[in-house]
């Protein structure tokens, strides 16, 4: 199992509801799910810049992870996601 660290600072609310209604299942081809998501933050330490929304991801693997990531059969739904605002996602591990 690996993990991935997904934030968001939300721009285009429409594109994100849009990115949401097929996020789950294009995680879900890869073998991928949401762990945990938020868009409520608390400050344990240092002076973190909080994004609107962040998300904890799971994945079999490190290749399943990046096969999710560069599937072109799933361009459309990252393009979504990125049109939603400024996202970054960080594979930890």
């Amino acid at each position: 199992m690996i993990y991935a660290y997904a934030n968001l600072k939300v721009t285009n609310k429409e594109s994100l509801l849009k990115y949401r209604d097929l996020a789950g299942e294009a995680l879900a081809k890869h073998g991928g799910k949401v762990e945990s998501s938020a868009n409520q933050f608390t400050k344990l330490d240092g002076y973190p810049d909080f994004p609107d929304v962040a998300a904890l991801l799971s994945f079999p693997d490190r290749d399943a992870a990046i096969a999710w990531a560069e599937d072109p059969e799933l361009a459309h739904v990252h393009e979504l996601r990125r049109g939603a605002g400024d996202s970054e996602i960080v594979l930890l591990g």
